[in-house]
């Protein structure tokens, strides 16, 4: 699993010309599931991501998390994180997970974080999405579960 988290001051996504979800101060998420996903790697991934102490406190130090500042989450799917460009030109995007089981995990991880909390806006998985925003740093990292948490061998 792979997440581009930004720190926005505000974003949005829209569909067909209309505005399907929209934040103020927080994360625009962008969410990328291969095929060896699942649940427990997405708690992990939602977990690291939901703790990540990426806003400055009054010291102008990165101290804070997204709770601690009221931040609010706008998560889109976006298989083409998963994409292979490493022979030719033209992407492969084998290492994607089905659209079905990606769903099911997007879906998984927008509950999870409302769980905790979280006011969650989402994109349209498997729509043609245009994604605003105003990047706040710019702060932008890339989570990969394959990095955080290699599989036990």
């Amino acid at each position: 699993m792979r997440f581009v988290i930004q720190r926005v001051r505000h974003a949005s996504v829209t569909v067909d010309g209309k505005t399907i979800g929209k934040i103020g101060k927080g994360f625009l998420v962008l969410v990328g599931i291969s095929e060896q996903d699942d649940n427990s790697v997405a708690d992990k991934m939602m977990k690291k991501m939901l703790g990540l102490r990426i806003f400055e406190d009054e010291a102008g130090k990165t101290n804070l998390a997204l709770k601690d500042v009221g931040g609010e989450l706008l998560m889109v799917s976006q298989f083409t994180l998963y994409a292979n460009c490493r022979k030719g030109n033209r992407p492969s995007f084998i290492e994607a997970g089905n659209p079905e089981k990606a769903d099911k995990l997007y879906e998984y991880c927008i509950e999870k974080a409302r769980e905790q909390g979280f006011e969650v806006q989402a994109g349209s998985f498997g729509a043609d999405m245009q994604v605003e925003l105003l990047n706040d740093g710019p702060f932008t990292i890339l989570l990969d579960s394959d990095q955080l948490f290699p599989p036990k061998q």
